[in-house]
């Protein structure tokens, strides 16, 4: 793409009257620890999904984003390894954070979100764009957000929701939340299984050894010494055993099992005009491979990460807010693939923002890390927000974000390179906001250009070897709509999202596989007194799943839709009966070759809140 054209593509985007289908603000009435994605995403396109969205999907994280948002995901079938591809990047240019806090594999750099359960975590939301001043590594894309409210009142709700649905799949979730005005604790619990026997769209065959369960646990504390002083802890908790489904008949059966800890402390302390936050953090991530599953060997891995943490932010006037971050984590890891290794980090960022006047902000941001294993390079970022017009909001954000290479990049027993550099992207994005009293809308263009992309080629001797090979460029743009009207007791809700992505190998000009140009979602919500219904679909455009690009190895283009009814039961709000309908259409697709996905099936759910 030439610079007039990129220049001409950023004026016709400029030129639309758009606005944000969320408002970062928003995050300031919630009390996360992830303080910085309030104060410094003014610039950049913030979604939010609130209780009502996370309900009416599948509990496991893929299945929410991929209804929900503008991300892709690569999957290895219903309920298998997941994951994402956000604005054209790979899914380790994707970070998750919990709670403020990185937690992408310390082996392949990405995570399986298929692997994590929505229902522990109180606040989801998708950042878009470059993160790394802030985040670190992977933070390319777009970051993808966890977090656990603490807020300090009188309460004591109790949850349980149960659902059940085809294929023998059981779920079975509780959660309570006590406090007062000094202390707050929440713990919730889940647990999924599924025997994943589904048939075959079309077919005689049906998907055989699939089978998962998984469970996990979130425990959350919370006590205020006095209004500047306060403690907060969480934990959280996953343990999944999964079987890969066959490719043939005749595959031989695998499994996985795997377990992951994260326990965070946190200190916050104002003194005037200062706030000083501590954070201690420790990670473990344990993994067992079964290449056979009736077999007692594995191939395993664990690793485990310290790390200390210090915010320091300023308000060196009611406008202007500085913000210092120290951090400094080690990282032991041990595997049957890469030995026994240690990895040190330290970084050092500074964050500001500054209000000027009542229609312009701007913020800056710098980062530089130091490390055993690699060079990092010196990051930034900066933007402007300006409001046009009450309605209107023109933003403007550019970054410099990385990604470091992995363990089993660098330390693969059978072809891990020491000697690899960081992946490196600059990149720019414009958006529009524009709100009505009823409708959001925004629109948001972009280009990203990826230098020292790492990929894991053939070597003399036919083993893989991962080198610093390819340069990309992706550039699009997003669309997010928001549209809700009430009227007497009835009320209705409109969602939609819509991405354009050209992902390209500049050496080849081709697009990258299993991104696909066009990718839509749409859900439509009405309630009436405790009726409640609402209808969603995604549509997925063609992807290549050859580096050629070869037509004759693509995946055609698929629509799903479901449909859903629920419905209060008794005088009051705590019972709540619902039943959905996936797949309604029974179409038949892929999301990657050979992998299909079950045809119409159904949930049913009863939520008893007390």
């Amino acid at each position: 793409m030439t610079a007039k054209k990129l220049l001409l593509f950023s004026i016709l985007l400029w030129c639309q009257l758009v606005c944000a289908q969320q408002n970062s603000v928003a995050l300031d009435v919630v009390i996360i620890s992830d303080v910085q994605l309030a104060r410094f995403s003014s610039t950049q396109s913030v979604q939010i999904l609130n209780d009502s969205v996370i309900e009416n999907n599948h509990p496991s994280l893929s299945s929410l984003l991929r209804y929900n948002s503008v991300m892709v995901f690569k999957e290895n079938g219903f309920g298998m390894v997941s994951s994402p591809a956000f604005r054209g990047t790979s899914a380790q240019q994707t970070a998750v954070i919990w709670n403020g806090i990185n937690i992408n594999s310390q082996f392949n750099g990405q995570t399986d979100f298929n692997a994590i359960s929505t229902g522990e975590f109180n606040s989801i939301a998708i950042r878009g764009g470059g993160g790394s001043v802030i985040y670190g590594s992977s933070a390319i894309g777009g970051t993808v957000h966890l977090n656990n409210e603490i807020q300090f009142k009188r309460q004591f709700n109790n949850e349980i929701r149960t659902n059940y649905g085809s294929f023998n799949t059981v779920g079975v979730h509780y959660n309570v939340a006590a406090g007062s005005e000094k202390f707050m604790t929440r713990i919730s619990f889940s647990k999924n299984s599924s025997d994943n026997d589904f048939e075959y769209v079309d077919s005689n065959r049906k998907n055989e050894n699939g089978a998962f369960d998984n469970r996990s646990l979130t425990a959350n504390f919370g006590y205020q010494f006095n209004a500047s002083h306060a403690i907060k802890v969480y934990s959280y908790f996953f343990s999944g055993n999964r079987q890969f489904s066959l490719l043939t008949p005749t595959d031989t059966r695998s499994k996985y099992h795997d377990l992951n800890m994260r326990n965070l402390f946190e200190y916050t302390a104002i003194f005037n005009r200062f706030t000083s936050k501590i954070k201690l953090a420790f990670l473990s991530e344990n993994y067992h491979h079964f290449e056979d599953s009736s077999a007692d060997f594995s191939s395993f891995g664990k690793a485990e990460t310290a790390i200390a943490k210090y915010d320091l932010a300023f308000a060196l006037t009611k406008d202007i807010l500085l913000n210092s971050v120290i951090e400094f984590s080690q990282t032991t890891g041990i595997g049957s693939d890469v030995g026994n290794v240690t990895r040190e980090i330290g970084s050092a960022s500074f964050l500001m923002s500054h209000i000027v006047g009542k229609r312009l902000q701007y913020e800056v941001g710098f980062r530089k890390e130091s490390a055993t294993d690699y060079n990092s390079p010196f990051l930034f970022s900066g933007g402007i927000v300006t409001a046009i017009s009450e309605k209107y909001k023109l933003k403007w954000n550019a970054s410099r974000n990385f990604r470091i290479p992995t363990y089993n990049d660098l330390y693969w027993t059978e072809g891990g390179n020491p000697d690899l550099k960081p992946e490196s992207s600059y990149q720019t994005e414009i958006g529009n906001e524009f709100t009505f009293k009823n409708l959001q809308f925004s629109l948001t263009s972009y280009i990203i250009r990826i230098e020292d992309m790492i990929q894991w080629l053939p070597g003399v001797a036919s083993s893989w070897l991962p080198r610093n090979v390819n340069n990309v460029r992706t550039y699009g743009g997003e669309i997010l709509i928001n549209w809700k009207k009430s009227f007497g007791q009835n009320a209705v809700t409109i969602n939609g999202n819509y991405a354009y992505t050209v992902s390209e190998d500049l050496a080849t000009g081709k697009q990258l596989i299993y991104i696909p140009f066009h990718k839509a979602t749409a859900s439509l919500g009405y309630a009436y007194k405790k009726f409640s219904a609402n209808y969603q679909v995604l549509f997925n455009g063609e992807v290549f799943t050859r580096s050629d690009n070869a037509p004759r190895y693509n995946l055609d283009s698929y629509t799903v839709s479901n449909v859903g009814l629920a419905y209060q039961i008794g005088k009051s709000d705590t019972l709540k009966a619902g039943v959905q309908l996936l797949n309604i259409f029974n179409e038949k697709y892929e999301v990657m070759v050979r992998r299909p996905f079950p045809g119409r099936h159904f949930n049913a759910y009863l939520t008893f809140k007390f």
